[in-house]
């Protein structure tokens, strides 16, 4: 089955080889796009429509690299990144300077060399996965939501600046997702720390309702709706469930956003 799609059916993928970038890939390409599958180990396929791509995010010069291979691209869809644990005061900034790195410039580094082509388009779409955590800060999760605090910003300001050349922007926001991401989580509290127990509790009841969390593919599936609309909103909360918390933590106050928070997240 092919989507109607009013831009080139040629995307860019990063993060493609697990979780919800391999399902997004999987699902563009059954749907009739040329997948350009970027991971730092892509993987071999069998599937014609999807060509696998060596790419680090957070190296500019491996980024230049795959751009020789895509000469052309109609999407880019920003699926890269992972998480760490710990507590806003105790987190090593080394660990905290890495999720940056992978979750915010690793965004920037890719949009400054393949932005340009979809310029050269009419019209054309970034697709940012962003956070519930974007909206709402999670507790022991401060440097991670700090990440996805910072797309919400980019995204939106690139959609204002480069709506003139034709490009789209929309950030897609999961809650609990059942991914590899849950396992591949580290945790940075130092076990001196005052905080470790209550921060290892609260990182145990994360990986639960991960687990327990909505399956890739509902995230995949909302990124190929995105890509049938000449004009996406600003941002696509995945689930009724968090399309309602996201509407809330427009409207309740911070304080009252805050306890609830805690009160989830910390016993």
């Amino acid at each position: 089955m092919n989507t109607k799609c009013p831009y080139l059916k040629k995307v860019l993928i990063t993060g493609a080889s697990s979780g919800i970038g391999k399902e997004t890939a999987d699902l563009f390409a059954m749907n009739g796009f040329v997948v350009y599958a970027a991971s730092r180990h892509p993987q071999s396929t069998n599937n014609p429509s999807i060509i696998p791509i060596e790419m680090d995010v957070t190296d500019p010069k491996s980024v230049r690299s795959a751009a020789e291979k895509i000469p052309e691209l109609g999407i880019i869809i920003h699926c890269a990144g992972f998480g760490i644990s710990g507590s806003a005061e105790m987190t090593p900034v080394e660990r905290a300077k890495a999720q940056m790195d992978t979750n915010y410039f690793g965004v920037i580094n890719v949009n400054n060399v393949f932005v340009p082509l979809l310029r050269k388009n009419p019209r054309s779409l970034v697709l940012f996965t962003s956070s519930v955590a974007g909206l709402v800060p999670i507790p022991y999760q401060s440097h991670y939501s700090s990440s996805k605090y910072a797309i919400e910003a980019y995204a939106q300001a690139l959609r204002m600046e480069a709506r003139q050349f034709g490009v789209r922007c929309c950030l897609v926001e999961p809650g609990d997702t059942k991914t590899g991401f849950t396992k591949a989580r580290t945790s940075d509290e130092p076990e001196s720390s005052p905080y470790f127990k209550q921060c290892k509790e609260s990182v145990e009841h994360m990986a639960r309702d991960e687990q327990n969390g909505k399956p890739a593919s509902s995230v995949a599936k909302v990124f190929l709706k995105l890509a049938g609309k000449k004009n996406p909103k600003v941002r696509c909360a995945v689930g009724l469930d968090y399309k309602a918390l996201a509407f809330l933590a427009k409207i309740l106050p911070a304080r009252l956003i805050n306890f609830i928070i805690r009160l989830i997240y910390i016993s």
